[in-house]
């Protein structure tokens, strides 16, 4: 029973945290989905524990250096409905989970090389009921006759690399939007010089700081190349 009570005081903790944190940025979700998101937060950290989906050395909760920074794309990026939208490299479901929550009437299809990877998310998306959402387990190389309006990555390659696999997945005019860290001036004026390689993209390059009250994003940005 105790361990059920803290369970639920935890749960209660990360959606005033989440709930503080959307509102501080007008993200505005309906405590529908913000219960779900919570949800989705303690199963990401209960497969954690069998497959290695995200750091366990971290010291900030789950919910906000995961679950929020998702999120946080929907600041610069209007999902519409009906958008089709790619998550290259999901790893445990992220940006893609906690999108696909946010915004059901878009379209997100998760990938990722990683077979036990790509089975917890198909778990957990089947656990939280969500039905615009499907993970497959398939490197990015093999993704044929199929294109997106958008494609998401986190940190998952160098910038130009991004550039080169969301060229051919892109539809005329697509977007890719990346969460990364650091100093990514180099790295975005590589992509920038190699576009004529990478079909067009990116035409533009746009950086977006993230800000917040919380220290976790210090050196967290948004990367948006569109062509």
């Amino acid at each position: 029973m105790n361990r059920r009570i803290k369970l639920m005081e935890r749960l209660n903790n990360e959606l005033s945290i989440l709930q503080a944190l959307c509102k501080e940025h007008a993200i505005e979700l309906d405590s529908s989905k913000l219960d779900k998101l919570v949800l989705y937060g303690n199963l990401l950290e209960e497969w954690n524990l069998k497959v290695n989906l995200i750091s366990r050395k971290e010291n900030s909760p789950v919910i906000i250096r995961h679950i929020f920074h998702s999120l946080l794309i929907s600041s610069y990026h209007s999902f519409r409905k009906g958008e089709k939208v790619l998550d290259l490299g999901t790893g445990g479901g992220l940006p893609g989970i906690p999108l696909s929550i946010a915004f059901p009437d878009t379209q997100f299809l998760l990938v990722d090389a990683t077979g036990k990877k790509i089975a917890a998310c198909q778990t957990m998306i089947k656990d939280l009921g969500i039905t615009n959402a499907i993970a497959m387990h398939t490197r990015v190389e093999e993704l044929k006759g199929v294109i997106f309006d958008t494609v998401l990555s986190r940190q998952v390659a160098p910038l130009e690399q991004l550039c080169a696999y969301a060229a051919r997945l892109l539809k005329p005019k697509g977007t890719l939007i990346c969460l990364k860290g650091g100093n990514l001036e180099k790295e975005i004026s590589k992509a920038i010089e190699s576009r004529e390689k990478n079909n067009g993209l990116p035409l533009s390059v746009e950086l977006f700081p993230i800000s917040t009250v919380n220290t976790v994003f210090s050196e967290k940005q948004i990367v948006i190349a569109r062509r």
